[in-house]
């Protein structure tokens, strides 16, 4: 699913979480395309961001496989539409990064650790410092934080009211909240200020 890096000057980075920041989230989990919804503002979104030169790149947690609630092959089938509907829309997905694992399976790359982003830094030579996340949930930003992102945004979109209350216990805050990514997208290309 990677796209190779291309030579050429310094590339913009930005990381998306997939469910509450571009999709729907949903308590059941997205298990198929038919699940899958678009939040309003995700497609202008996204295509900001493309136009104006970053690379998004989605980092996102889906128990769903170790679970087995669904195969790697339904997962792959979801991402490759929503990517084409994405490209349909004007923007691009460069790369998804995923973490299969149960809570509590104690790995690496589940958010909040921070595994799928030094993956993704790894395979693209990424400058961690020099780039935002986006995300719906405390994790999110934890594993920003963690990461040594530049920035960590967090959308109203998902399971903000808890995220903002793990958060304070964690005395931990995003560099700015969003109603939507569009929002985020505006902030984070206006300069994060």
């Amino acid at each position: 699913m990677p796209n190779k890096t291309e030579p050429g000057p310094a590339k913009k980075y930005i990381f998306l979480d997939r469910d509450g920041v571009i999709n729907r989230d949903s308590d059941a989990y997205v298990k198929s395309w038919a699940e899958f919804e678009f939040l309003p503002g995700s497609f202008a979104a996204l295509k900001k961001l493309t136009l104006a030169g970053y690379r998004i790149i989605v980092i996102t947690n889906q128990s769903i496989i170790g679970r087995k609630w669904v195969s790697l092959e339904t997962l792959e089938d979801i991402f490759t539409r929503m990517r084409a509907e994405i490209e349909k829309n004007g923007g691009r997905i460069h790369d998804i990064f995923f973490c299969p694992h149960k809570p509590g399976d104690g790995c690496g790359c589940r958010k909040p650790e921070t595994g799928l982003i030094e993956k993704a830094a790894r395979a693209y030579d990424i400058d961690i410092s020099a780039t935002t996340m986006v995300g719906d949930s405390a994790k999110d930003v934890l594993c920003a934080r963690k990461a040594g992102c530049k920035q960590a945004v967090l959308v109203k979109t998902g399971n903000y009211p808890a995220a903002r209350e793990s958060l304070r216990k964690e005395n931990t805050t995003p560099d700015a909240v969003a109603a939507d990514l569009l929002e985020a997208v505006d902030w984070v290309l206006g300069g994060g200020e």
